[in-house]
């Protein structure tokens, strides 16, 4: 918008001394016809007709005007600018207002940047703040968390099986990958990477989510594959590809994991997904469940892990992630 504004002032500004050449000229024009004594101007003798006006600047290429001749009845003295004079003098005049406008237009860039420093520093400070302070409440959970955890599967081996007990194990690994959900999205270190078969990650997954989602029937067609990569965020990936697949789909749906050697697909028979290419999008949702950090986080690791991701989704015929392994395994 101000520079906009500024070049309608330049434009201004040059119609202004367009206007102002224009009357100096003529003034000169005047003074050359007198003494005859013409800087940058040129003479010329044309025969007197109708259609000339005297003392009237007119503008064809360049200016020249007519006057007239005291001891002549037949001609007009003509004065005028030669063409490349007046090009050369038009060219300064555009010059001089285009670096205007760029040292104008560099004063008005430099004092936006700085007024959006100054006014989104306490922006950045706050969101600052917030995520040191989510960090260190993620940080404070972890302890009793995992006290928990460690005393009710003592209490499930006292107990031996227990339903009430599973089930609020089960509650608890729901608020630990949760918690790791959100410590993923505002970690941006490097991931460590190690040697292991992916196909032990799925089975344990695929276990879990079995006993999670009693309904669902859970297909798998897996081969061992070993893989350089990160296995806590590879696990990040796995658990909220596979939550989505069980928490969007039918009451009787199905979920299929297939393992190939440079590939891994997950399939559900689900709702679909009406907008694939928003999903990755952080806080983005279709539905009022989750918080919607969970494709995001999936995105945000696949990218750090050079796995190549693909979605295909059909609403109410359900949706398929294919996981290119290419780059994890020849490392």
């Amino acid at each position: 918008m101000q520079l906009l504004l500024l070049a309608i002032i330049i434009y201004q500004n040059y119609q202004e001394e367009l206007h102002s050449f224009k009357d100096k000229i003529q003034k000169e024009m005047k003074i050359c016809s007198l003494d005859l004594q013409c800087k940058n101007l040129s003479l010329d003798f044309v025969p007197i007709t109708k259609n000339i006006k005297l003392n009237k600047l007119y503008k064809n290429g360049t200016f020249y005007t007519f006057y007239k001749v005291p001891t002549s009845s037949e001609y007009y003295l003509k004065v005028y600018l030669p063409q490349k004079i007046y090009e050369k003098k038009l060219t300064k005049i555009k010059q001089k207002l285009f670096f205007k406008f760029l040292f104008y237009a560099f004063l008005i860039a430099l004092f936006s940047f700085l007024f959006s420093l100054y006014t989104l520093y306490p922006l950045k400070k706050a969101l600052t703040l917030n995520e040191e302070f989510m960090k260190d409440i993620l940080h404070d959970i972890n302890t009793p968390l995992s006290s928990i955890v460690i005393n009710f599967k003592m209490l499930q081996k006292e107990l031996k099986e227990n339903k009430k007990i599973d089930r609020i194990l089960q509650s608890i690994e729901k608020i630990v990958h949760l918690q790791k959900n959100i410590k993923s999205s505002l970690d941006n270190s490097l991931l460590q990477k190690e040697h292991f078969d992916l196909k032990d990650l799925l089975e344990k997954e695929i276990s879990y989510f079995q006993k999670e989602y009693p309904n669902l029937t859970f297909e798998k067609s897996l081969k061992s594959v070993v893989i350089y990569s990160n296995k806590d965020a590879l696990k990040r990936i796995v658990y909220n590809i596979l939550s989505n697949a069980c928490k969007y789909n039918k009451g009787n749906g199905k979920v299929t994991v297939t393992l190939k050697e440079n590939e891994l697909i997950i399939a559900d028979t689900g709702i679909g997904i009406k907008n694939p290419n928003k999903i990755f999008e952080r806080y983005y949702k279709e539905s009022a469940r989750g918080l919607g950090i969970g494709m995001h986080i999936v995105k945000k690791l696949s990218q750090q892990l050079k796995i190549n991701m693909q979605v295909k989704s059909k609403i109410n015929e359900g949706t398929t992630f294919i996981l290119s392994l290419k780059k994890v395994i020849n490392e």
